[in-house]
């Protein structure tokens, strides 16, 4: 989750060099470092459900998933952001221990403070990866997900998910019961419902 720039600017080496050292996490934009906050416990839930159940599949296939504290590199100038979720099954990327470059799978857990950058900027730089070939993205407040998936002439292809479907990631050839990603998630009761 994106905070306000409160840094100067950087080069994309002085920010990876700085970041090893740094207690919290931070993504780099064009220059600009932010702070990463805090999640909410079910944005936590639904990231662990996910990663969890891709975890034991995808390393049969020679594939990596990771949550949270792995950055996605866009380009070696940056950005470079902290998805929830990512999956990696190129053989480079066993080159890196702190990012990933080539992600096959990337999904986000939507929050109110990150959807508009998540739905939009975000994404927007994420189609650019030619490795990337399904985005997720995944509702905390309520049951939903949105799985956009790059077809054979290279357009991205919305598939939307509720309560009681299957949700079908062609880019590891996995599928998962959406119920089983909001596993013990509670939603806040909203006043008057």
């Amino acid at each position: 989750m994106v905070a306000n720039s409160q840094f100067e600017y950087m080069t994309p080496q002085e920010f990876l060099a700085w970041e090893k050292n740094q207690q919290l996490r931070h993504e780099y934009i064009n220059g600009e470092v932010f702070a990463m906050t805090g999640g909410t416990k079910p944005h936590n839930r639904i990231a662990l459900n996910l990663a969890t159940a891709l975890d034991g599949f995808v390393a049969e296939k020679g594939c990596d998933v990771y949550i949270n504290d792995v950055k996605v590199e866009l380009s070696p100038s940056g950005p470079y952001h902290y998805p929830d979720v990512v999956v990696t099954c190129d053989a480079r990327d066993r080159e890196s221990i702190d990012l990933v470059q080539y992600p096959c799978l990337i999904a986000e857990v939507l929050s109110p403070s990150t959807e508009a950058f998540d739905r939009g900027k975000k994404f927007m730089k994420y189609r650019q990866l030619s490795t990337l070939k399904e985005y997720v993205l995944i509702q905390s407040d309520e049951i939903g997900v949105e799985c956009f998936r790059r077809n054979d002439e290279g357009l991205w292809v919305l598939h939307s998910y509720g309560a009681g479907d299957i949700l079908t990631l062609e880019s590891v050839g996995f599928s998962i019961p959406v119920d089983k990603l909001y596993r013990q998630v509670r939603f806040d009761e909203k006043e008057g419902e």
